[in-house]
């Protein structure tokens, strides 16, 4: 991006600036940027907005921030509230926070231990974690690995290895579970190996499928292995 030898731009306090180019962008109060941004480094530690796009090498929001454009980074880090209103395209996105897209989300490898809601379409190589996601389109993965608290959603879910289990919290997480409803709805997911516990899904189809418990699934079509758990639901399974 070739941006070190350019200024930096730091807004402490309560400030606005216009975009432009920088080494590293800083806004620790009430920062706001008027347009486009492109720089080295990103952080915002307070509450920043954004008015354009951003691209850089490696952001981080540890406070709120919220970006009317589209965020393009090496890596995005969000330990406070991310707010996008285009799309999201990072190779690396580490999310200890919240996450909302109200566009598309396109990575390599997104780790969640938080909340990621995607209005559209998610694309991602690797998606693990555990915590909530909601996605209104396809959820794309080469490998998914989740561990679910509180409701879950995607429209459809498709990848090679989709793993999809209940959150083994503490006692007091357990003792409020019948309040946040932990469980994943889908209308599909296909894929080659398939793993599911606390997922309400009107078609599942893969290679090797093994529905574990607290599952409701209308139809599971396989073409090697299938197993169901005895607290499992299925109302129809068949060999194809």
């Amino acid at each position: 991006m070739g941006m070190k030898n350019k200024g930096d731009l730091v807004i402490n306090g309560t400030g606005a600036s216009n975009g432009g180019q920088f080494n590293l962008v800083k806004l620790n109060g009430i920062g706001k940027v008027n347009t486009d941004l492109e720089c080295s480094g990103f952080e915002c530690n307070g509450t920043g907005t954004l008015k354009g796009n951003l691209k850089s090498i490696a952001a981080r929001v540890s406070g709120t921030g919220r970006f009317a454009g589209t965020i393009e980074s090496e890596k995005l880090t969000v330990e406070g509230t991310a707010k996008i209103r285009q799309n999201l395209f990072v190779k690396k996105l580490n999310i200890s926070g919240k996450v909302d897209v109200e566009g598309s989300v396109k990575c390599e490898d997104i780790q969640l231990h938080g909340s990621l809601i995607v209005r559209k379409d998610c694309d991602a190589e690797t998606l693990k974690g555990k915590y909530r996601l909601t996605v209104g389109g396809l959820l794309n993965v080469g490998e998914a690995d989740l561990e679910i608290y509180g409701p879950c959603y995607a429209k459809e879910i498709g990848g090679q290895t989709i793993r999809i289990r209940q959150h083994k919290g503490s006692i007091i997480g357990t003792l409020f579970k019948p309040l946040l409803k932990t469980r994943l709805e889908t209308d599909l997911i296909e894929g080659d190996t398939i793993e599911l516990e606390q997922t309400t899904a009107k078609m599942v189809r893969g290679t090797h499928v093994r529905i574990g418990p607290n599952c409701q699934l209308d139809v599971v079509e396989y073409t090697e292995e299938f197993f169901q758990d005895g607290n499992a639901v299925v109302g129809e399974s068949r060999k194809v």
